[in-house]
Parts: C-alpha cells; sequence; structure tokens
C-alpha cells in the first residue's frame, strides 16, 4: 500500500514557513531522491495555487527540482478550482478521505503533500497520514500560521533525523 508523506517547513517557534529560499541545502539529492521520488503529489486549492505560480512549465531552467514537479502527478482536491493548468493536475471533488484512501489503495509509489493545511489536517485526524516530515529552520518567526492549531492532539514516534547546514528534518511516524 502506498504512504502518504507530508512534508513542511517550518521555524523554530512552529511556525509555517512559506518561503524557505535563504536555506535551500536542504534541497539535495537524497531530498529529491526520498521525497520527489513519490508518484504523485497531494494538494489542497490554495497550496496548489501558490506552487502552481512558483514553479510554471520552464522554470525547471533555473531550478533543476522544479523539472520534477512540473513532471509529477499532481491531484488537487477543492471544490472552488475550476481549471488546473500545472502540468499533470487532476482536480478532485467529492469526499476527501474515500479518494485518498482509494489513491493510497492503488499500486505506485509514495503520494506526496508539501506543506500542512487543511488537506493535512484531515488526512492526520483520520489516520490516512503516514509520515511527516519537518524541515526546522533556525529562525523565530514570532508570528503567523502555527503547524498545529489548538486543540489537536496527536502523539508521533520519531522515525528518522537528518541534519544539514542550516536545518533540521525529523521523520515522524503518527501513533494512531
Amino acid at each position: 500500500m502506498r504512504k502518504v508523506i507530508e512534508y513542511c517547513l517550518v521555524s523554530a517557534d512552529g511556525i509555517m514557513l512559506e518561503d524557505p529560499f535563504p536555506f535551500r541545502d536542504h534541497l539535495d539529492d537524497a531530498y529529491l531522491r526520498d521525497r520527489l521520488g513519490c508518484d504523485a503529489m497531494l494538494f489542497g486549492r490554495t497550496t496548489y495555487e501558490r506552487l502552481a505560480k512558483r514553479w510554471p512549465p520552464g522554470s525547471e531552467v533555473t531550478r533543476p527540482y522544479t523539472a520534477r514537479l512540473n513532471a509529477i502527478r499532481k491531484y488537487v482536491f477543492s471544490s472552488k478550482l475550476e481549471t488546473a493548468e500545472w502540468n499533470n493536475a487532476i482536480i478532485v471533488r467529492g469526499d476527501v478521505t474515500a479518494e485518498v484512501t482509494k489513491l493510497k489503495q492503488q499500486d505506485g509509489g509514495n503520494l506526496l503533500i508539501l506543506g500542512h493545511g487543511l488537506l493535512g489536517e484531515t488526512l492526520l485526524q483520520h489516520r490516512l497520514l503516514d509520515v511527516l516530515d519537518l524541515a526546522i529552520y533556525p529562525v523565530l518567526v514570532g508570528h503567523g500560521r502555527p503547524f498545529f492549531r489548538e486543540g489537536q492532539a496527536m502523539k508521533f514516534k520519531l522515525a528518522a533525523t537528518r541534519c544539514y547546514s542550516k536545518i533540521v528534518k525529523v521523520t515522524y511516524e503518527p501513533q494512531y
């Protein structure tokens, strides 16, 4: 069965980061092999729209890893989005948990989520998230959206750690 892997960038004070580019050293060959080696990506509408603008077709000339982002199959969970212009993007409507359950049961490689929004929260709540990768950046933001909202509770098992020159990546497995 395929796994759903969520990769999120957070500050040392637990705030989600949208612009990791000052700390791009984590985008090395191991990262690309492990995460962008997934067969498909899962997006909520907001993250999809933000990343589709950031990495349009042709951007792979300046950033090698974006060639993989542009080529990979993308499932966009949205009731509002009318069209999905990014390469290989499919809009998925209906029950998120039922659709992700179907995707997990299909043959193929793992499924990747970048960032932690409503989609990630829903999958975690319904026990469909298998791996949580947090890249912790050495900054204190002091404001913004915290990784977990107040009232959410979950236990995790530490599965791996990796230190880079500027960040630490921790891999957790939810303990359902």
